[in-house]
């Protein structure tokens, strides 16, 4: 990006190149040793068909009103060709700035035909002159050359444009994209959190009358997710923070248990990316506290198992009020979150509900992404989110 000249720049270069095709033109004119009132008249045209070319060369000339470009198209090659019956030849450089007007201004389809048509109309003063083949025919190709000179110039300047205006919109976004991971981790790690001290404050508050002793130990518990928690926010927001699934799995086991929830686990793990470990672990974190705020459990299964460079975590629980409905404005998207997030390791995301109230949430992902495998060939559950 450095190596690109600012807007201003190409700015500057496109006019000092029309300004240096003038400068020859006023130096042929003088050559000629015109009577003063005709200098005077050939300078003014060539101050407005300077000032033509610049508006016709500014970024937004391809977008005025058809008649506007008619019409300033039609004047350009007036104050070019009126001239030439009386400076002939040396007045030839200023069709360059028209034949570049015209691929500016049209569309490709007339552009193209046009802008040949006024370098073959540089053929006609030199013969009228009598000048040599090989006079002619510069005339006749320099006037192409700058009118691609022209062209290239202006759009050189409007892309240089357009790529400053690209860089800061891509600055916009990558401070967006950065507060949505942060946004996004903070659900996923202080949703778990919360509800897991939420659950085991309400234990230690029956448990204190009867099992003050086993209320302690439930406060040690208590503080200690409250420290990983803190821990868990300083990590999102340096943006290093990794989770493992083992861990998660003996964590939620821990913490369903104390819910009276009878709890299955089967861990069938090797060695997993570190990406994809911390999306999976999230993605447990994320079931297990819609588990424990929008149902009822009486049992869960969660299965963690690796099979032909596919991980699949699959978190299956029943006791789901099947009339239930969160209404709430951030509905859902905690499971958005996680759909995202997985695609951009190859994986997906799918939850289903089946008999007797049961819910299923199975994430799958290749164990290592950067090898990039295949999706597995089973038919795809379907992937609406249920209310749970």
């Amino acid at each position: 990006m450095r190596n690109f000249p600012a807007p201003r720049l190409a700015r500057i270069i496109l006019t000092a190149a029309l300004t240096g095709y003038l400068s020859v033109t006023i130096i042929n004119l003088v050559g000629t040793e015109p009577r003063p009132p005709q200098l005077l008249a050939s300078l003014g045209c060539l101050g407005l068909i300077f000032l033509l070319q610049l508006r016709h060369s500014g970024s937004g000339a391809r977008r005025a009103p058809v008649r506007q470009r008619a019409l300033t198209l039609s004047a350009q090659a007036l104050l070019t060709y009126l001239p030439i019956t009386v400076f002939q030849s040396q007045w030839g450089a200023m069709a360059g700035f028209l034949a570049g007007s015209l691929l500016l201004l049209l569309p490709s389809r007339w552009a193209w035909p046009a802008y040949g048509a006024v370098g073959l109309t540089m053929l006609i003063p030199p013969t009228l002159e009598g000048r040599s083949v090989q006079e002619t025919v510069y005339l006749c190709q320099s006037t192409l050359l700058t009118g691609l000179v022209v062209y290239g110039l202006s759009r050189m300047a409007e892309l240089v444009q357009a790529l400053h205006e690209t860089r800061g919109q891509l600055a916009g976004m990558a401070v967006t994209k950065e507060r949505l991971r942060f946004a996004r981790d903070l659900h996923d790690l202080l949703g778990y959190s919360l509800s897991a001290i939420t659950l085991k404050s309400e234990l230690i508050h029956r448990l204190i009358p009867a099992h003050p002793k086993r209320a302690m130990d439930e406060v040690r518990e208590v503080l200690t997710i409250s420290r990983q928690s803190l821990a868990d926010v300083r990590s999102v927001s340096s943006g290093l923070r990794h989770m493992s699934l083992e861990q998660e799995l003996g964590s939620a086991q821990s913490l369903l248990q104390a819910a009276d929830v009878d709890v299955r686990v089967d861990i069938r793990l090797g060695k997993l990316d570190q990406q994809v470990d911390s999306m999976l672990a999230a993605v447990l974190r994320e079931a297990v506290t819609n588990l424990l705020r929008h149902s009822r459990a009486g049992s869960c299964r969660m299965e963690a198992v690796e099979e032909a460079g596919w991980v699949r975590l699959s978190v299956v629980n029943d006791g789901v009020d099947p009339a239930y409905r969160d209404a709430s404005p951030d509905s859902g998207s905690g499971l958005g979150n996680l759909r995202a997030r997985l695609r951009t390791a190859s994986g997906r995301l799918t939850v289903s509900r089946g008999p007797a109230d049961t819910f299923r949430l199975t994430a799958e992902a290749p164990a290592q992404p950067r090898q990039g495998l295949a999706a597995p060939r089973r038919g795809q559950r379907s992937a609406q989110d249920p209310a749970a």
